[in-house]
């Protein structure tokens, strides 16, 4: 696909050192996107001076009160004209020059037409959320389809716009993203992607550096929005719970703090691990919950607002 036409789409609020970092990497790829599409949120003002970074970056002014994960991420999909887009979080950097190169090479497999990145770990990231990593994003990629599902279930979904390339013309056929979602918009298209016999690329050696030290409440509110975008989709979702997922990660997990020698580190993941099931039991049940309590255990409170 070296002639083919790849724009990046980039929600961005409050912008700081590592979408600058990011912008700069995307102006050293080996293969190069064509247009960078910004979609800023929030500040009236951005800085200017980032819009040169690279030669062929655009900045679309997205209102707070109309930011949603889909529908912001489908404004921008709509404003391209390429063949393959490329969405990328702004604190998500390649870790070098050939990401956009090794995230096409995906698509040589006819039957992919979603490919997402590896994500390793900053500098700063906590042993835990390091394991975590090593457990979502191995070093080993593949292509999951529809066969995979008795075998992966939900994980045959899996999918981060932390850094995911789609070819455009089968996400127009299949009704992009969601316009309308409190979060997971990624995976929601991915179900829908694999359950009509396409498949799905994880492609190892294209690397972003990304990584978050949630604390137990964070990861509580993050696993309450994602219950709640997968009981809102039982087409995609029903059938697929995520609770046998969630098990063997924490087992992995465990076993690599006893290998190396950290078994002090097994209390933090007990901790996680219930907070994590906590925010996802409510979030199933969400409709049954007072409004109250459910502006409570989300973390996105502004989607309740709006609808």
């Amino acid at each position: 696909m070296d002639s083919k036409s790849i724009d990046a789409v980039i929600p961005v609020y409050k912008p700081d050192k590592k979408l600058e970092r990011l912008l700069d990497m995307l102006s050293r790829q080996t293969r190069p996107v064509d247009r960078i599409i910004l979609m800023n949120t929030g500040e009236v003002t951005f800085p200017k001076r980032l819009l040169h970074i690279h030669p062929h970056t655009e900045l679309m002014v997205v209102k707070p009160e109309e930011f949603d994960h889909g529908g912001t991420r489908q404004r921008g999909a709509e404003h391209s004209h390429a063949e393959y887009l490329l969405y990328m979080t702004q604190d998500a950097v390649p870790a070098d020059e050939h990401l956009v190169e090794y995230l096409a090479t995906g698509f040589l497999d006819n039957r992919v037409k979603v490919v997402y990145a590896r994500q390793i770990p900053r500098e700063d990231c906590k042993e835990l959320e390091r394991c975590t990593r090593s457990f979502n994003y191995p070093s080993q990629g593949c292509v999951k389809t529809k066969e995979d599902l008795p075998r992966l279930g939900i994980k045959t979904f899996f999918c981060s716009n932390v850094c995911a390339m789609y070819e455009k013309r089968t996400f127009e056929e299949l009704g992009g993203f969601v316009r309308h979602t409190i979060f997971n918009e990624d995976m929601i298209f991915a179900g829908g992607l694999i359950r009509a016999g396409y498949g799905i690329a994880y492609a190892a050696r294209a690397r972003v550096i990304h990584s978050h030290n949630y604390s137990g409440r964070q990861q509580f509110h993050r696993n309450f929005d994602l219950a709640v975008s997968q009981a809102q989709h039982p087409e995609i979702f029903s059938g697929f719970p995520s609770e046998g997922e969630g098990l063997r990660m924490v087992k992995q997990v465990a076993g690599q703090c006893l290998r190396k020698g950290k078994p002090w580190l097994l209390g933090g993941l007990f901790v996680q691990s219930v907070c994590k099931l906590a925010g996802y039991k409510l979030g199933k049940i969400y409709r049954k919950l007072p409004r109250r309590l459910v502006l409570m255990c989300t973390a996105s409170p502004r989607y309740w607002e709006i609808g």
